[in-house]
């Protein structure tokens, strides 16, 4: 009888954390690939979707269209960055213009280096708001790794952050890096590739989590995701990419190309974001093919 009651109580416990987990958007990938990893207990990999907007934002100013109006959050949209938790290390993708409330938002407390994608004005201009993150590291300068271009709008924007330590007592401080190709850290391992984007090239990033073995990958602001990327890309369990709206644009790519491009990938699971207003969530959730779906502001998936 006390095996029996044991046995029920494991069982009740299983189906509580389950659904706690679903209540809050918060999606198990194992689940979703067959439920072959969840009983294998919950891993530590998390990421948070701070924004998942376009440079313009959702609603957008002075605009009465059904999404700008909308009164689904999932159709409010903050500019896009994300934040990796990995084994324990915290790495902040991009800083958005509300990056402090996003923060706020989302209970980001701890950061351990950032990584900017590309020094356009919706990834880079929030980073001022980065000085908290100094300032409880000790008043010492935050990594920061990016592209050329990248670390050279960094410079022009923020020239007094460009020091070993802040100024000042809450300033930001900044030690610029270039991207390496492949970081090897104690918790994983962050893979680095270029992603046409207009003009430039973004970073792309690939994610994998030392203690489980997940990976994860971030395509954000391309026009196209090339065969070097593609192979990066493959067996992992989560990929995301840039599918800005149905129609045609010179430097991103809309949502039939990133369909294409998740089809050739061939991952489980496939997340669009840096949407503008001519997404709607429910309508073109309902459209996407098996195993692509529309991110949105605060969706938290652990892998």
């Amino acid at each position: 009888m006390r095996d029996e009651l044991a046995t029920y109580e494991c069982s009740i416990s299983l189906w509580l954390k389950l659904r706690y987990a679903f209540a809050y958007d918060e999606i198990f990938v194992g689940l979703a690939t067959g439920g072959r990893d969840v009983l294998r207990g919950f891993s530590t990999m998390e990421i948070i979707f701070l924004g998942s907007g376009t440079s313009q934002g959702v609603p957008m100013i002075a605009c009465e269209c059904a999404v700008c109006t909308s009164t689904d959050p999932r159709n409010h949209r903050t500019r896009a960055s994300i934040h990796v938790v990995m084994d324990g290390l915290h790495v902040q993708v991009d800083a958005a213009p509300e990056f402090r409330l996003q923060c706020l938002r989302e209970k980001i407390t701890q950061m351990d280096f950032f990584i900017l994608t590309h020094g356009h004005a919706d990834h880079v201009v929030g980073m001022d708001d980065l000085r908290r993150f100094c300032e409880m590291a000790g008043g010492v300068a935050l990594t920061v790794y990016s592209t050329e271009e990248g670390m050279g709008r960094v410079k022009l924007i923020y020239p007094y952050a460009i020091n070993e330590r802040p100024v000042a007592k809450g300033y930001a401080a900044f030690k610029l890096l270039p991207m390496p190709p492949v970081m090897d850290l104690p918790q994983g391992k962050i893979y680095s590739t270029l992603l046409p984007h207009g003009s430039i090239h973004t970073i792309g990033l690939v994610f994998v989590e030392k203690s489980s073995g997940k990976k994860f990958v971030y395509y954000n602001d391309c026009k196209s995701v090339p065969p070097e990327a593609v192979a990066f890309a493959r067996d992992a369990e989560v990929v995301v990419l840039d599918g800005l709206r149905p129609e045609a644009h010179h430097s991103h790519m809309n949502i039939e190309e990133a369909c294409a491009a998740a089809r050739e990938i061939g991952c489980p699971m496939t997340y669009l974001t840096h949407m503008t207003h001519h997404v709607d969530y429910v309508t073109w959730n309902e459209k996407l093919p098996t195993g692509v779906n529309l991110a949105y502001d605060g969706l938290r998936l652990k892998l």
